[in-house]
């Protein structure tokens, strides 16, 4: 008998490949940098709003050559502030003056007098431009007080002086030309003296300087 070998059938094994699944990596958002400092409020200041924060500081030099705190002030603008002033306590002292030597005042008498109303002419004077940036007039007088006190009290002490110290300059009369040039010759010279005086308080913000703001 013939022994018949079946055939060994070997089962193939079938090696599944292996399907790696590709990795994806999400990008990566950044957040935009947040500004912590928060909203920048307007002043309505075109160099404060400035973008690169530069803008504060009026000492910077800002509206034309007025300085800050920093004392750069020019003598043209001193000198623009102290004829401002000037103007306001020649018109009191002028008028002082004439009232005081026409009715036969003492000298004492028309020099209180001159120094009243060059006070008087001198903040209504400022306090006109001041009123017309829309301040009220308690506020308006405040401002007049700080911007010019100092500088016509040394007006006064100068120009009243002067006048004192010309031999009978003020018993001479309206009418008398040596009445006339000693009042000038001393209103000249007190804004000679005056100015580098407004100069060194507009350096550090005072005096003229705060009505600068309101221009």
């Amino acid at each position: 008998m013939h022994q018949h070998a079946s055939p060994q059938h070997t089962s193939q094994q079938h090696s599944s490949p292996q399907h790696t699944s590709p990795q994806h990596t999400s990008p990566q958002h950044t957040s935009p940098a947040v500004d912590r400092t928060g909203p920048r409020s307007s002043t309505g200041d075109p160099a404060l709003d400035a973008p690169d924060g530069h803008g504060g500081h009026h000492g910077h030099g800002g509206h034309d050559g007025h300085g800050g705190h920093d004392g750069a002030v020019s003598w043209r603008t001193a000198a623009q502030a102290t004829l401002h002033c000037l103007t306001g306590c020649a018109i009191g002292e002028v008028g002082g003056m004439v009232i005081g030597t026409s009715i036969g005042l003492h000298a004492l008498g028309t020099v209180v007098l001159s120094i009243a109303l060059a006070f008087v002419f001198g903040y209504a004077l400022t306090m006109r431009g001041v009123l017309r940036a829309g301040l009220p007039f308690r506020q308006a007088l405040g401002v007049a007080l700080a911007a010019d006190t100092l500088s016509i009290a040394v007006m006064e002490v100068i120009d009243n002086t002067a006048m004192l110290a010309v031999p009978g300059a003020m018993d001479a009369g309206i009418g008398s030309a040596l009445f006339w040039i000693s009042l000038a010759g001393a209103l000249a010279l007190a804004f000679v003296i005056t100015t580098p005086v407004n100069r060194w308080l507009m350096g550090r913000g005072k005096g003229h300087a705060v009505v600068h703001a309101y221009h």
